[in-house]
């Protein structure tokens, strides 16, 4: 039923978010929930994890969100090419517990939510003879929630569960619950240093049944398991914040990541960065990318606009990721 529409959903939905076939990872399941999240990361090279300034998401490490200043929420639209769509929402907040007044330490712990959607539409449906049925699209999410502390002023941890649903072909859908673990240490005014292991357990489980009946199949697709060591430094006299990353898988990967934020008068932030760097294969390409927020106070809320643009390898044209934040 509808055989060659189903391979080009198939085709379509894991290959154009997947990456280069110079490592196993481009086999790999939930592609899009490895592009970034948001204007600001991506536009750093996506090099957050170990970046306590401004507005933060668990996305990048879970021990992030006790060093929210305020309520933070964030949401970023992308402009990709063939089709594709990937969009950002997310919450932020922290907490400080124990007495006022008390002399000791008062732990702060945070809260961190959103959700990445991403999908590929106006898929060309063709049945057995290939006459043209419909168009198709399909839709892959990712829900997450994380809680953190900060046990003192150098070292927060943090946990997050991220819930992935993915509508593939009318009834062919499949799901999965990941865990992501994450540290972050403040070794001084200037640097921090942070470890996150993320997608803990997280698998499709596939069932064909509802289109071939007798001869479906079940199948399961292991997530890969990401490590990331990384370290920033901020110099606030320069205006200038820095990050470094690397970034190991289960899938054989070995990626550095780099990324920079200059601020003008706490107006404009101006920002660079350079992601997937293979120390494996210096042959396979870079995804630069630059962006900026121009942020406005208005009536007690700092309203921000974001931009950034990233080089996109093997694709007619690059990304562009339009978003908007409020801090109050």
């Amino acid at each position: 039923m509808k055989i060659k529409a189903l391979f080009i959903v198939f085709f379509t939905a894991t290959l154009i978010f997947g990456q280069t076939k110079t490592n196993e990872m481009a086999g790999k399941p939930a592609a899009f929930s490895r592009l970034g999240f948001g204007a600001r990361g991506m536009g750093m090279g996506n090099a957050m994890t170990a970046i306590t300034e401004g507005n933060l998401v668990s996305y990048y490490n879970p021990a992030l969100s006790p060093f929210q200043e305020g309520n933070a929420v964030q949401s970023a639209y992308s402009v990709l090419s063939l089709d594709r769509s990937l969009n950002f929402v997310s919450f932020t907040k922290k907490f400080v517990l124990g007495r006022e007044g008390s002399d000791t330490y008062r732990p702060v712990a945070g809260l961190s939510a959103g959700i990445i959607n991403s999908g590929v539409s106006n898929i060309d449906g063709r049945d057995n003879q290939g006459l043209k049925t419909k168009e198709l699209s399909t839709s892959e999410n990712q829900f997450f929630i994380a809680v953190s502390n900060r046990f003192s002023e150098k070292l927060s941890i943090g946990i997050g569960v991220k819930f992935y649903y993915y509508d593939f072909y009318e009834d062919v859908t499949a799901s999965a619950l990941g865990l992501d673990i994450g540290a972050l240490y403040k070794i001084n005014d200037q640097f921090q240093a942070a470890f996150v292991i993320t997608d803990i357990n997280a698998k499709y489980k596939w069932d064909t049944t509802p289109i071939y009946e007798e001869e479906g199949l079940n199948t399961t697709e292991e997530f890969p398991i990401l490590k990331k060591f990384a370290l920033s430094y901020n110099n606030r006299e320069l205006g200038l914040l820095a990050a470094a990353e690397w970034e190991g898988s289960n899938a054989g990967t070995s990626y550095l990541r780099v990324g920079a934020e200059y601020v003008i008068e706490s107006l404009l932030y101006l920002r660079l960065g350079v992601d997937k760097f293979n120390l494996l294969n210096t042959e396979e390409p870079v995804r630069p990318s630059a962006g900026f927020s121009v942020i406005k106070d208005l009536s007690g809320f700092n309203v921000g606009v974001d931009y950034a643009f990233v080089i996109e390898p093997y694709s007619e044209f690059d990304q562009h990721i339009i978003g908007l934040n409020v801090n109050f």
